[in-house]
């Protein structure tokens, strides 16, 4: 009579099946099990599927294992499209359709790794393994679930996101070319306060971008400029064929509201006809073609620096904060300031940048217009793929509430590519106004010479460098070379201001302050 345990049961390929402690762990010692529990865990980490294959069912490892080969090779895919044609790995990722796609297989990616997990934990045979190591697989198992099911799922999460926005924001139509190797795009800072009728763009700039270098020139026209001129093929040609120059109501920001309430109808068709003006009069000021525009709501501005967790600049002087306006004052004056922007490398939030962007208060609107252009070259250089990623929800849902554009979808990737190129290169500057154009005493933006703004365009666009024939050189600021603001400790105290604007002395607050247009990205 033979009792005891059985010593030779073979599995179906003929090998000691009770013997393999990989696939029969029951028969192994203590330590052998815990090893085998991580090992397990390491091979549906790194190669999933292949845990099922040496250790369960077969069938479902090679399944799974295909998948993951399958996903290897298209994300060695992705990454040479990438580095070789980033227009179309963007193209991908923004279309409505192709992202839609994405996003099942992201999840369907994650549910399928989490499953895999699942079963893995069912192989180790957590009853085998000693009491004080438990915890420890189980704990390490729910880690690795969430490091990859659940980055997959954060992925598709945050695509979705991205695709809602781009649907939000881009619309659907026509893609265009650029005119004359260039795309010529208008960017206005809107403000519809309280006190305000209809909405006036105060920020507006034209962002010219050589097409195939991305070489950047940005054209800054000041909020006060008159006689906007219209190119005959423009609606508003026959409204104002001499110009828009009824005197001191028709500033050009004022074109926006304008067009709005009394000529919608001259831009039929077009989701935004104050807008389209916009871009005519632009076009007419610089002798080129603007081709799109971007409206930046500046009551959700703060919002987005706020969402990119603030952006860092020098300031070359003290900055108001300009407090409600004095109800009866003639011209209108404001009470003291709420507070103050100090010189220096500092990092301001969303209200302060709005504000630093903003305020014109003792200074000129060419000091403003400096400003906001030095904010508009931080927010681009501040706003890399190391930012975006982190910030990606926030930011995506500050730009749904305050951007509008008529750009189209399906142009956003080769925009995106664009601006890419753009990045790395230094972004050369022109105010049609002073300083580039006259001073602020010789009313040029009020009696503009289109022939010279013309010319000096042109020059930019020429070599990289202003127009040598202009009458003297840009300032090297101007020229497109970063110049730090030389902030020093001059004994100006913030008390010391704000008792000057309580007692009424703009003279010396305009003297103290005449540096504030000074800036530059930190």
């Amino acid at each position: 009579m033979i009792t005891g345990t059985r010593v030779h049961d073979t599995d179906t390929t003929g090998s000691a099946g009770f013997t393999n402690p990989v696939r029969y762990p029951q028969t192994a010692p203590p330590e052998i099990r815990t090893k085998r529990a991580f090992v397990l865990l390491a091979l549906t980490l790194v190669l999933p599927g292949s845990a099922q294959v040496v250790a369960g069912n077969r069938r479902l490892g090679r399944r799974a294992l295909r998948a993951t080969f399958t996903c290897w090779a298209l994300l060695v895919l992705g990454l040479v499209l990438a580095l070789t044609n980033r227009t179309l790995a963007v193209g991908v990722v923004t279309h409505r359709w192709w992202s839609l796609a994405l996003i099942v297989v992201l999840l369907g990616l994650a549910l399928g790794w989490a499953l895999l997990f699942v079963n893995t934990l069912r192989l180790i045979r957590m009853p085998l393994l000693e009491r004080g190591v438990r915890p420890l697989v189980a704990g390490v198992l729910a880690l690795l679930m969430v490091l990859t099911s659940g980055s997959l799922a954060y992925g598709a999460y945050v695509l979705g996101v991205g695709r809602s926005t781009v649907g939000s924001i881009f619309q659907s139509g026509p893609a265009f070319d650029p005119v004359d190797g260039r795309y010529n795009f208008l960017l206005m800072g809107g403000d519809a306060g309280e006190d305000r009728t209809g909405r006036r763009p105060d920020s507006i700039s034209v962002i010219s971008v050589d097409a195939e270098t991305g070489a950047t020139v940005t054209f800054s026209i000041p909020r006060n400029f008159q006689n906007a001129r219209f190119a005959e093929d423009s609606p508003l040609w026959d409204v104002y064929p001499d110009g828009y120059n009824c005197g001191d109501p028709c500033i050009i920001n004022s074109l926006y509201t304008d067009v709005a309430q009394n000529y919608p109808d001259l831009y039929p068709g077009a989701a935004d006809p104050g807008a389209e003006a916009m871009m005519d009069a632009a076009s007419g000021v610089l002798g080129i073609e603007v081709q799109s525009y971007l409206l930046v709501d500046m009551n959700g501005f703060e919002q987005l620096v706020d969402a990119m967790g603030g952006i860092r600049i020098d300031a070359g002087g003290w900055v108001p904060i300009t407090a409600a306006e004095i109800p009866g004052t003639d011209p209108i004056r404001h009470y003291p300031p709420d507070g103050w922007i100090k010189p220096g490398v500092q990092t301001l939030d969303g209200y302060h940048a709005l504000w630093y962007a903003r305020s014109r208060e003792f200074v000129t609107d060419y000091d403003r217009i400096a400003r906001q252009q030095c904010v508009q070259q931080a927010m681009i250089a501040q706003l890399d793929p190391a930012t975006v990623l982190t910030r990606f929800q926030s930011i995506a849902a500050a730009g749904t509430q305050i951007v509008e554009t008529d750009i189209p979808q399906d142009q956003l990737a080769s925009f995106v590519d664009l601006g890419l190129k753009a990045q790395g290169q230094e972004t050369r500057r022109l105010t049609i106004g002073p300083p580039d154009f006259g001073t602020p005493t010789e009313n040029f933006v009020t009696y503009p010479d289109f022939g010279l703004i013309h010319e000096r365009v042109q020059g930019m666009f020429a070599d990289g460098t202003a127009d040598p024939a202009a009458d003297a050189p840009l300032p090297l600021e101007r020229a497109g070379v970063v110049v730090p603001a030389q902030t020093t400790d001059d004994g100006i105290t913030e008390e010391y201001l704000q008792e000057l604007a309580t007692i009424g002395d703009d003279a010396t607050l305009g003297e103290l302050l005449a540096d504030n247009g000074q800036c530059s990205p930190a």
